[in-house]
């Protein structure tokens, strides 16, 4: 039928009012036979105006009429009258209908195949206008077989979808109606399920409890349904031998099979939804069902703190509710003791970040659920602190988000604004969840990007004017909310609760709080709460501004070895430094710098005593400016980058010319020693502990070869700043010596540990015209003054020079000419003198004459005709007694990092044999470096590259082990520590989660074990 043009431009311009975004297709359908009666009608068009989307709504009714109309005859053309009487006589099914049809393609398609379903949204008031489990069983009680099921499922979901588009129920309501739907048909499944094995039936009790989502009332449109199935023989059954229990769960798993299947398999009909029984004991490598007590067996002597959080929703559904009822009650014990387990919150933490990670990157920000600011962090939040309160209060014990929120609120353990802002997000974001599945029905967390769906979502979700920017502005609003709320939640009321700054407000009791700091790993909850108190209370700015930090900081704490520790150390920061303005400015404003700082106080005892003795340190935390916001090459931050040797030697001596006298140089070249050591230490924890904004650097080798060039090349500054002192005290600034420092060790192969003793060699060189004696006496002096004001009594890590490696050894003169060395190394020099200046380089003091020596030694270290067999055996046999002599009585050769099986002994020596055999040919083997010569080696073919490997690997892994010693006890040690928090913290430096300190050992035994094969073969030629 043709339109006249004036009418169509009127009806055009009227259906672009009333939302359609295609009118000419509107146009067309409007005037489709079907809808012949009532296209004029002018309710018809509001109605269709008022729908999320109304093209989709218009194209649906359509369908739907035509669909009434392929009924036999007459019949046929009832149905269609009827329909559209009733459309245009009752508004509230106008509104229902339309409403579905607007807002679900997938519902629309329903209709179309089952026309007459439309009707169950006549009657759909019924129970006060909230159906609950009962009247959804009235409503699938036809359904005898799989197929009818899913068409009574749907029509059942008709109803619920058309009271929630409506508004005539809240998200709360839709979410419990879609739990106890899903109630009804996991029964009738079941039913089905015995009907069609009745002897199975016979066999068994079979119980099924929801869990997740179902089992919390608060289910989606479209959501795998969580189970776990419990069995037992029937009551009436003799069991004799297990065989009858035997049977039963055998009957059991038959049953809860056909069920799952009924369920979750595709038909013409479409889908359910999926069953998932992953959450039971074992996961999907477990049985599917098992008896009572095999289940409390598991839970009491396996399960992880993640299936008791789990079972915090399991809720018995269907099949055997008695027992279901029973399973519940016998979990629910250990469900509410989970709190107590040790590594609780970190466990928690641990896995809603694995969560996050596993998010593909390009689908993060689209990520309703999993991603930051989602569902899944409202629901983490809220069910760990009833997991931490719960124990004592039963109020807490809800499976249901919103209502364990609720009662958190009521109950004081979360802020009242806190919970109000937290249930709007959250409701927020499950109804545009909800509005997002219901359009296909399709399980998807995704928002979308088209500008059609998020169009239609919008203005379902009451959003009519600019629906994609202001969708847009809410998701983002709210996201942020829980981002910001997820760990203020947790951490906030701890400081009401000490603060006491709203007397009004319900606030957490003393021993709430002190519960909630021993679950986040406090060892002395009174003396966090006073440091709390002490840091929180007040109205000063100083107090103001902690109080919006604290919340973050205690999370930072929270997931280190010793939060405690973090909680002090920030303490005695903010006393030292509270009242400067930066300070709390610079935690505050630069994103990193309070991140960086809690993890540096929290990860051991050496990085936050360094920060104490100079609390200004703290502004290298801070971020780089934005025109450098680079990474260096070795890896970290532009502000906690190691700085060149030339530039700490050249601030050294600057300071050391500042001061008044001998012993207040020394002083200034121990500040600077100090402040770049913490530089050091805050770099190497921040880079292996990793932070939010940059994740733990991998390359641990990276990680070694940084700390051992920094605090060599401090060490080699820190030496150059005390010889000029002592020179310019006793000589003004000409020494009648020439006088040069030779390192060696892991000195003169810049990989020293944070705890390592500096090995080094005088040399001198009387000055043209000097008389020898003199120059002797001179040298002697400086020595011996130098030695003397470094181990004066200091508070910092102390600087051991070490002096045993020149010739004759403790008995040999401290300082020698070079002569004298030439002639020592000429007549007496041993194999094991010429290995040990594989390292020698020279550090400080006359740069010709340390030059010279180094040209001395070089044939020594270097022989042009290799090792001969009797030099091979003796540092053979050398190392074969070191082996047995000097390990510590009662060490465990296999922790020991030095000494031990595999150890930095074993990787040296067997470097250091095959330089003295081959450097003189192979250039790449004269550095004094480990793994540098260990890379010219395997490049030289001298070493295979997997064997190269393995010696690496243990090499740069027992280092690891010394600095993360020295960084978490304040003192060096060669073993691990035997302290279990101690030990913790080592294990979170090398990379390893709470309570994996076992698998830390395991590997560094094998590592090393690996690497002794290596040596045996390569250097004892086993």
């Amino acid at each position: 039928m043709s339109v006249p043009q004036g009418r169509r431009s009127s009806t055009f311009t009227r259906l672009l009012r009333h939302g359609f975004t295609d009118p000419s297709g509107a146009e067309r359908l409007l005037d489709a036979p079907a809808l012949s009666s009532v296209r004029s009608d002018p309710l018809l068009l509001d109605a269709l105006g008022a729908t999320a989307d109304p093209d989709l709504a218009l194209l649906g009714l359509v369908r739907l009429v035509e669909a009434q109309e392929r009924a036999d005859g007459a019949e046929g053309d009832t149905a269609r009258r009827e329909l559209l009487d009733t459309l245009i006589t009752a508004k509230p099914l106008r509104d229902r209908l339309l409403g579905v049809l607007g807002a679900s393609e997938a519902l629309a398609d329903h209709l179309a195949r089952h026309p007459a379903d439309w009707q169950a949204l006549v009657t759909y008031e019924h129970s006060d206008l909230h159906p609950g489990v009962q009247e959804f069983e009235s409503g699938l009680a036809d359904a005898d077989d799989p197929d009818s099921l899913r068409v009574a499922y749907r029509r059942c979901l008709l109803s619920i979808a058309a009271r929630d588009v409506c508004g005539t129920t809240d998200i709360a309501q839709t979410a419990a109606e879609l739990a106890d739907l899903a109630t009804a048909t996991l029964r009738a499944a079941l039913a089905i399920a015995g009907a069609a094995a009745s002897a199975d039936a016979a066999q068994c009790r079979l119980a099924v409890v929801a869990m997740g989502k179902c089992g919390g009332h608060e289910l989606n449109y479209v959501s795998d349904v969580d189970v776990i199935f419990v069995a037992e023989a029937p009551e009436n059954a003799a069991n004799t031998e297990g065989s009858d229990e035997g049977k039963a769960i055998q009957a059991a798993t038959r049953l809860a099979s056909h069920m799952m299947r009924i369920c979750s398999e595709t038909t013409v009909e479409g889908t359910i939804w999926p069953v998932d029984a992953n959450l039971r004991p074992e996961g999907r490598n477990g049985p599917l069902v098992r008896t009572l007590s095999s289940h409390l067996a598991y839970y009491q002597r396996w399960a992880k703190t993640w299936e008791f959080q789990a079972l915090l929703k399991a809720r018995p559904v269907a099949g055997d509710l008695e027992l279901g009822e029973a399973y519940v009650e016998a979990v629910s014990p250990m469900v509410w003791q989970a709190a107590e387990r040790e590594n609780f919150v970190p466990d928690v933490q641990k896995m809603r970040k694995r969560v996050i990670a596993g998010i593909p990157a390009g689908e993060v920000d689209r990520e309703l659920k999993l991603g930051p600011g989602g569902l899944r962090d409202v629901e983490f939040a809220v069910q760990l602190l009833q997991l931490v309160h719960g124990r004592a209060d039963a109020s807490l014990r809800s499976g249901t988000t919103l209502d364990a929120l609720a009662a958190l609120a009521d109950r004081g353990y979360v802020g009242r604004v806190d919970a109000v802002q937290l249930d709007d997000a959250y409701r927020f974001l499950r109804t545009l969840e909800h509005r997002i599945q219901l359009y296909k029905l399709r399980r998807t967390h995704l928002v979308p990007e088209s500008d059609a769906d998020l169009r239609r979502i919008g203005r379902s979700m009451g959003m009519r004017t600019e629906p994609l920017t202001d969708l847009g502005r809410a998701w983002k609003r709210h996201t942020s909310v829980v981002r910001r709320l997820h760990e203020k939640l947790f951490y906030r009321p701890l400081l009401d609760a000490v603060a006491q700054l709203a007397p009004g407000e319900t606030r957490l009791s003393t021993e709430a709080a002190r519960e909630r700091l021993i679950a986040l790993g406090y060892a002395d909850p009174s003396a966090a709460l006073r440091h709390l108190e002490a840091l929180a209370s007040g109205v000063s700015r100083k107090s103001a501004i902690q109080r919006t930090l604290l919340p973050v900081l205690l999370g930072w704490f929270a997931d280190s070895a010793d939060p405690d520790a973090g909680l002090l150390g920030f303490r005695k920061v903010s006393d030292a430094l509270g009242k400067t303005p930066w300070y709390l400015r610079l935690l505050r404003d630069e994103g990193a710098a309070a991140e960086n700082l809690a993890r540096v106080l929290s990860a051991g005892r050496l990085a936050p005593d360094l920060l104490l003795r100079a609390p200004e340190a703290v502004a290298l935390l801070g971020d780089p400016s934005p025109s450098s916001r680079t990474t260096s090459s070795r890896g970290g931050p532009n502000g906690l980058d190691p700085r060149p040797h030339a530039q700490l030697e050249q601030e050294v001596l600057a300071a050391v010319g500042r001061a008044d006298d001998v012993e207040q140089a020394v002083a200034a070249a121990r500040g600077v020693r100090r402040r770049e050591l913490f530089r050091t230490t805050a770099a190497d924890i921040i880079a292996s502990y990793g932070t939010e904004e940059s994740p733990a650097i991998a390359d641990q080798g990276a990680l070694v070869d940084r700390v051992g060039a920094a605090v060599s090349d401090l060490t080699a500054a820190t030496l150059a700043g005390t010889l000029r002192a002592v020179v310019r005290d006793g000589w003004g600034d000409l020494l009648p010596a020439r006088f040069a420092v030779i390192a060696m060790g892991r000195f003169g192969g810049h990989e020293l540990s944070y705890g390592s003793d500096a090995d080094v060699l005088f040399v001198y060189e009387p000055r043209d015209g000097a008389d020898d004696q003199e120059a002797a006496k001179a040298a002697n002096k400086v020595v011996s003054e130098m030695r003397r004001l470094l181990a004066l009594p200091s508070a910092d890590p102390p600087l051991l020079v070490d002096t045993d490696l020149r010739p004759e050894g403790k008995t040999g003169p401290l300082v020698r000419t070079l002569k004298s060395y030439e002639a020592y190394y000429r007549r007496w020099s041993l194999i094991w003198e010429s290995q040990a200046l594989l390292r020698a380089q020279h550090v400080a003091g006359d740069a010709e004459l340390g030059a010279a020596f180094i040209d001395l030694v070089d044939p020594l270290r270097y022989p042009a005709d290799g090792l001969g067999d009797d030099s091979v055996r003796e540092i053979r046999r050398l190392k074969a007694r070191m082996e047995s002599e000097r390990l510590p009585r009662g060490a465990d050769a296999t922790l020991h990092t030095k000494l031990g099986r595999g150890g930095l002994s074993d990787v040296e020596w067997t470097v250091q044999l095959l330089q003295l055999q081959h450097g003189a040919e192979e250039p790449g083997l004269r550095t004094t470096r480990t793994r540098e010569a260990l890379a010219a080696a395997c490049a030289a073919g001298l070493l295979p590259a997997q064997d190269a490997g393995i010696l690496d690997e243990a090499w740069v892994l027992a280092t690891r082990v010394r600095n993360a010693v020295m960084l978490v006890r304040g003192r060096a040690g060669d073993t691990f520590p035997s302290d279990g928090r101690e030990l913790g913290a080592v294990g979170r430096y090398l990379g390893y989660d709470p309570g994996h300190v076992g698998d830390m050992l395991d590997d560094y035994r094998r590592t090393t074990r690996r690497a002794r094969a290596v040596m045996e073969q390569r250097f004892y030629g086993a």
